[in-house]
């Protein structure tokens, strides 16, 4: 099935080859010029140039000090679309560098570039996205867009995002939710993170399913996911054919079944035959989660004794490849076999 693909092709007269580069120091000061030129163009070609040069970490730097980011938050509301396309692109390029990230903190660029949010432009949201996604994957970053109060905002446009944007929100969201899960809880987040399970994109269901392993570690997460019957869900996600899907899926269990309620729930959606086939897939992530979350299960009664039946699953992985996988087999059989 074809999908739509957001475009990042220039209008014509956007020539990259024109852009004039001044030579050694002076490079980075001239194009910092032309980036308040009144001429839409000169704006156009600087950005252009600067697209290239930001992939080296010491020109980051080197822009950071003369004051660039500023500039670049002012261009993130040009009236040209192109303009603000290429400082967004600008400035995900920099965010992949650490010295980009601290700027970004710095000098307040995430809640710059979250007026981006409704932009009529999609390449302008998914670089702004991207850049987000990625300062998200380090806690500072992370600590950065909840301190922005951006959580809300970036769950409802789960809604309405094209999926390729919302892919990159899932990722955001993952990283932000290991610091702050509340304001994720109160936006309902669960319930749409729910219905993203079962998205026909592998994707956008192994994404979801990994932001619901994060959600549901605080206890309010783990009981939100139980009344929005969430598990039996991720049961089903267990068989799927994708093994990202299956490893998140498993995790979110994992987290999930900690509660007696959880325990419960999952035990009524008959979930441990489909972990018992994970425990020797072929994935190492699959089968640690699977084993974990099979652990969970054992604490309760009905979980223990069916279990006891399938010891020697768990003491075919005690020398699994995997140092985690094998540690924890080890404590599953412990849990398993423990006598009051």
């Amino acid at each position: 099935m074809a999908h739509a693909r957001i475009s990042a092709k220039l209008p014509p007269d956007i020539d990259p080859t024109k852009a004039p580069i001044a030579f050694g120091e002076r490079a980075l000061p001239k194009l910092n010029e032309e980036l308040q030129s009144p001429e839409l163009l000169t704006r156009q070609r600087a950005l252009m140039a600067l697209c290239d040069l930001v992939h080296d970490p010491e020109n980051v730097y080197q822009a950071i000090q003369l004051g660039f980011l500023d500039n670049l938050k002012y261009l993130l509301l040009d009236h040209d679309s192109t303009v603000r396309e290429k400082t967004t692109e600008v400035l995900y390029i920099m965010a992949s560098h650490n010295v980009g990230r601290d700027g970004f903190i710095k000098y307040g660029v995430i809640p710059a570039l979250s007026q981006l949010l409704n932009d009529p432009v999609d390449i302008c949201r998914r670089n702004m996205h991207r850049a987000f996604e990625i300062m998200a994957e380090l806690p500072r970053g992370a600590v950065g867009i909840v301190d922005s109060s951006l959580i809300s905002s970036l769950v409802l446009k789960l809604k309405t995002e094209l999926d390729e944007i919302q892919e990159l929100i899932l990722d955001t969201l993952s990283g932000c939710l290991c610091v702050e899960a509340f304001e994720a809880l109160a936006t309902g987040a669960v319930s749409i993170l729910k219905e993203k399970l079962t998205h026909p994109s592998v994707a956008i269901r192994s994404k979801a399913a990994r932001a619901l392993l994060g959600i549901s570690v605080p206890l309010e997460g783990k009981n939100i996911v139980w009344d929005e019957e969430v598990i039996p869900v991720l049961v089903s996600l267990l068989e799927d054919s994708d093994p990202e899907v299956r490893a998140n899926a498993a995790g979110a269990l994992m987290n999930a079944t900690i509660t007696t309620q959880g325990k419960y729930a999952a035990l009524s959606a008959d979930a441990i035959p489909p972990l018992l086939k994970l425990v020797d897939d072929e994935t190492s992530k699959v089968r640690l989660n699977a084993i974990k979350a099979l652990t969970m299960l054992s604490e309760a009664p009905e979980g223990r004794k069916t279990l006891l039946n399938h010891v020697d699953l768990f003491r075919g992985q005690l020398n699994d490849s995997s140092e985690a996988v094998s540690r924890a087999a080890k404590i599953a059989i412990k849990v398993i076999e423990w006598k009051p």
